[in-house]
């Protein structure tokens, strides 16, 4: 199959000719229609997860058509469309058995615990758990959004962040994940305040509902604008990029007795993030992480999919094939870019 690969951290990746997967017992082999291109696959490739050997194939949020199953799975067969969480739970340890598999103990993740989706097939670790059925009028480039990006923006707004209409959210960092955090909040009757230094990203906010939109390269103090905005704080704030620096202002920006919740990576040098805890203490602010969704979580996010109140369709702004992979993924380190671009390993 093709697929890219890259040799060393930070270096050119390439296109080229590997061995095909086999599937594991309990796996399966997906023919990748396919793959989003994801900040967190520029992460791994500049080095920062320590899961990753090289050499290496990225990718991690995928849709496509089952190939092949491994001799223990019992729910999936070729030819079925499917499109995964990010995070491959085992099924069987205390995480998953309390239903919390995104925090699986002895997760798998295409693209950093083993090849990914930046290829033209991937092996996939127990299907019966994780594997997502798609459904026959989806298109694969939305489907795709759905095991990263836009599942994870819904578990981190609905799930994490407990978001109720009539609130205010504010969305640091309007790429795909943030943007997808913009949409689901607006259709959960919250009023969103955006903010991004890429007035493009801020257009697609507002076409995605965000009440509010604040440009961070003109905006010396972005916690501050925001409440402004907000009359006192926004109720939840999700930094959906990941540096210290929206981390920081997503805490800054919220009101007495809201909640922060931190989606996008934060790698750092010493392994830690400065976080303003003189406010968390002061407000009774509270902080949380998100990290995905588990695959059985799924169907009420796909049904507000199918009745057309949540569109994911309108976040795939770019699509290309795979050899403009190896420099799109370059790319993302200094224009993470608004929306979501797809891969599709097989035009």
């Amino acid at each position: 199959m093709r697929a890219v690969v890259f040799e060393r951290y930070g270096e050119p990746a390439e296109v080229r000719e590997v061995a095909d997967p086999r599937p594991a017992p309990h796996g399966v082999v997906v023919r990748v229609e396919a793959t989003g291109l994801c900040r967190s696959d520029w992460h791994g490739w500049q080095g920062h997860d320590p899961g990753i050997t090289l050499p290496h194939v990225p990718g991690h949020e995928l849709a496509g058509v089952v190939e092949a199953v491994g001799e223990r799975v019992t729910a999936w067969r070729p030819g079925d469309r499917v499109t995964v969480p990010f995070v491959c739970a085992c099924g069987t340890c205390a995480a998953c058995a309390a239903g919390d598999q995104q925090v699986c103990e002895r997760q798998t993740q295409p693209g950093f615990t083993h090849w990914g989706s930046f290829a033209q097939y991937v092996a996939l670790d127990h299907a019966d758990v994780n594997l997502v059925a798609v459904p026959e009028d989806m298109p694969f480039a939305t489907a795709a959004s759905l095991g990263c990006r836009f599942a994870t923006a819904f578990r981190a707004v609905v799930q994490q962040g407990r978001v109720a209409a009539g609130e205010w959210v504010a969305v640091h960092g309007c790429g795909g994940v943030g943007l997808s955090a913009v949409m689901i909040a607006a259709a959960s009757g919250a009023r969103v305040v955006a903010v991004d230094v890429s007035p493009a990203a801020l257009e697609l906010a507002r076409t995605f509902g965000a009440a509010r939109c604040v440009d961070a390269a003109r905006t010396e103090d972005t916690a501050a604008a925001v409440r402004e905005l907000t009359g006192g704080g926004a109720h939840l704030s999700l930094d959906a990029l990941g540096s210290p620096a929206t981390c920081a202002a997503s805490v800054d920006g919220l009101r007495r007795r809201g909640r922060h919740v931190q989606v996008g990576l934060l790698p750092s040098a010493s392994g830690t993030t400065p976080v303003p805890m003189a406010r968390v203490i002061a407000l009774e602010l509270e902080l949380l992480g998100s990290h995905g969704m588990a695959a059985h979580t799924y169907p009420p996010m796909l049904e507000l999919v199918r009745s057309g109140a949540l569109r994911p369709d309108l976040l795939v702004t770019a699509t290309l094939p795979l050899d403009a992979a190896p420099a799109a993924l370059a790319a993302l380190g200094t224009a993470p870019g608004a929306g979501m671009t797809v891969i599709e390993p097989w035009s």
